[in-house]
């Protein structure tokens, strides 16, 4: 078993983490205070090609693992998770039509996101269905070649920003999962609007919002796989948005290390830096540790996920280890930058805030141990 990226891992992961120090790292807090969308810095990503970074290079990706994605993932959230989960929310808007999607739509659709010259959307959550996906409301009726859709989504990633739009509807609600589809939707498209866009508590440079369909209507060949195929794509993309969300956590975490290692060496009390006292120490070790250990597991699911087998168990530990281990970090952060660490002037402060969010988004902390728990036991 190897423990070390290889020579053109450790490579991409320099390359990245220059661009995520230089340019991204500087305008972190004023992305957090302005809580808008970052285009200039996703214009840099466009242009330094990583955009699709585990994609085929014959649809515009960089032919790369979904480690080396793992590996860009967390040193741009180390500098910020905002810019990390934009990340994440491409994946998740490409994967379902490479996945799932003809030739044709993948090349209209799946290039241009790779690219960078476009942005996607990945729409499941609504009001009232979250954890639970077979609860949501919005239908697909077909009529003659194109389908209309009907219904609300909430708290999508790139609402209103996107250019793309991965929508998920039943077209049979009587078969529960098995009724589910999904659709490429267009930004414009007659019958498609957006609904409030949301003031988040962390994660600011991500918009988020809501998607309104009223008698939105869909070209047939705009269906990703056939009827039915919806749950199946979905549970398939959110495995992979776990190891990215787990690789977010990582970064926070890691981040939450570097400041207060560095503010423990410079901040005096009793004639004496903090760093000399055990109960920082400890704090410090306690974060060294869990963030390897964090890294390690999101590592071997990304792993997993390159070799082609299941890897739904550890996609979720990893997920679920990470967030809760970002939340840790991020409390001994403040902890050790004491009042200071209360202020927005603190970078403690911000990490606090972007790791709470990690534990509910792509299901929750309890959603996971549910999941691991089933895989256990194999219900």
């Amino acid at each position: 078993m190897e423990f070390e990226l290889k020579e053109e891992e450790k490579a991409f992961q320099s390359t990245v983490r220059q661009f995520a120090e230089k340019e991204v790292m500087p305008k972190a807090a004023e992305i957090d205070r302005k809580g808008k969308f970052p285009s200039g810095i996703t214009r840099r990503i466009a242009e330094l090609k990583l955009s699709g970074v585990p994609f085929p290079a014959k649809y515009g990706g960089a032919d790369a693992t979904m480690l080396s994605y793992a590996v860009m993932v967390e040193e741009l959230s180390r500098a910020s998770a905002s810019i990390g989960f934009l990340s994440a929310a491409g994946l998740i808007a490409m994967f379902p039509i490479l996945y799932a999607g003809s030739e044709e739509q993948k090349e209209a659709y799946l290039r241009p996101l790779c690219e960078g010259k476009k942005l996607g959307a990945f729409a499941l959550t609504e009001p009232f269905a979250g954890s639970d996906p077979v609860s949501i409301e919005t239908t697909a009726d077909k009529r003659g070649g194109e389908y209309v859709l009907n219904g609300k989504k909430a708290f999508i990633t790139n609402a209103a920003v996107a250019d793309i739009y991965v929508v998920f509807a039943y077209t049979n609600r009587s078969k529960k999962r098995e009724g589910m589809s999904a659709f490429i939707i267009e930004k414009g498209a007659q019958g498609f609007s957006f609904a409030k866009i949301e003031n988040m508590l962390g994660m600011r440079g991500c918009v988020v919002g809501g998607l309104v369909f009223n008698d939105c209507r869909v070209p047939g060949e705009n269906i990703l796989g056939s009827e039915g195929d919806g749950f199946r794509i979905a549970m398939a993309t959110l495995d992979r948005d776990r190891i990215a969300m787990s690789s977010i956590g990582t970064g926070i975490a890691q981040a939450c290390l570097d400041v207060s290692k560095k503010y423990a060496k410079e901040r005096k009390q009793f004639s004496q830096p903090i760093a000399n006292f055990q109960a920082v120490q400890f704090m410090l070790a306690d974060m060294a540790m869990e963030v390897e250990a964090a890294r390690l597991l999101t590592y071997k699911a990304a792993y997993l996920a390159d070799k082609g087998g299941k890897f739904t168990k550890e996609a979720s530990m990893a997920k679920l280890y990470a967030s809760e281990v970002a939340q840790r970090a991020a409390i001994n952060a403040v902890q050790i930058h004491g009042g200071y660490g209360c202020t927005k002037e603190c970078p403690a402060e911000r990490f606090f805030r972007d790791a709470r969010i990690l534990s509910i988004v792509v299901g929750t902390s309890e959603i996971q141990r549910m999941v691991i728990a089933r895989e256990e036991l194999r219900f």
